[in-house]
């Protein structure tokens, strides 16, 4: 939560009475508690899904909440974890907009010394060398497939509706691997593709297609020289808070993509 100050007895009066008794609820938790959908339904009985998904969307056009995506680790142990920030105080989008870009500063932590413990050192048996076989060539049927292809492969599992057949994966292959190479996973790629589906879909390779060139994350600069070891990875991407969609924080406003801020405008990329 960006800052705190004492309750006050009107806090949230301006709200309707669904949003003020979600808010109220939000504001009474500690940092680090879930704020999705799901969990505050299956917390608010009075409220379902549906109501409760509104009622976040309502109060991020309000300036109480923004929801962000931040790509945390090192190395190749990195992934997309989900954050919501929250303020009892109502705020407009440039105040939101300087706080997240604070935020998304990354402070570099220590690094572990550690002292190296001597091995030691053993004479192996001599022993006659074996002549070496010459390497079979790999057959193209025992090639592991790409994170790319498998990401692809695994989306029908996610959502029946985006459910890809080899041929297409194949096909879509060159495309989600340039997500990759832009430095994000195979979560945020799946979540990014299955963000706000239509209740139907005719073309499910289609539909993949264009949301693969559409929602392109952006390149993000290269780290300066010798930090790249030093600091750990954390970059972050703005959320809609109805949609999910992810992108810069000032491609949003009200917390909304511009297609959930002004339906009927289509799907398009959040940046």
């Amino acid at each position: 939560m960006p800052e705190r100050r004492p309750p006050l007895e009107g806090d949230f009066a301006f709200l309707p009475e669904r949003e003020r008794h979600i808010a109220g609820y939000i504001e009474a938790l500690s940092d680090g508690s879930a704020v999705d959908t799901k969990s505050l339904a299956k917390n608010l009985p009075l409220y379902g899904q549906t109501a409760v998904g509104s009622a976040l969307k309502a109060l991020s056009v309000a300036g109480h909440l923004r929801r962000v995506r931040e790509l945390r680790g090192e190395g190749d142990q990195v992934r997309w974890v989900t954050r919501t920030y929250w303020s009892r105080n109502a705020h407009d989008n440039e105040w939101w907009n300087a706080f997240l870009a604070a935020e998304a500063v990354s402070v570099p932590e220590p690094v572990p010394v550690t002292v190296p413990v001597p091995v030691p050192v053993s004479v192996p048996e001599q022993r006659t060398a074996e002549p070496q076989q010459e390497p079979r060539p790999e057959a193209d049927g025992d090639r592991r497939p790409s994170r790319a292809f498998m990401a692809l492969a695994r989306l029908g599992r996610t959502d029946a509706r985006l459910a890809l057949s080899a041929a297409d994966c194949a096909e879509l292959e060159q495309l989600a691997a340039e997500w990759f190479e832009r430095g994000v996973g195979a979560e945020y790629l799946t979540s990014a593709l299955a963000a706000g589906l239509p209740d139907a879909i005719g073309s499910p390779f289609g539909f993949v297609r264009r949301r693969l060139r559409d929602k392109l994350p952006p390149r993000l600069p290269a780290p300066a020289a010798g930090s790249a070891s030093e600091a750990p990875l954390r970059r972050m991407l703005a959320e809609c808070t109805e949609c999910r969609t992810p992108g810069r924080p000032e491609a949003f406003r009200d917390g909304l993509c511009r297609p959930c801020r002004e339906p009927g405008t289509g799907t398009g990329p959040a940046d």
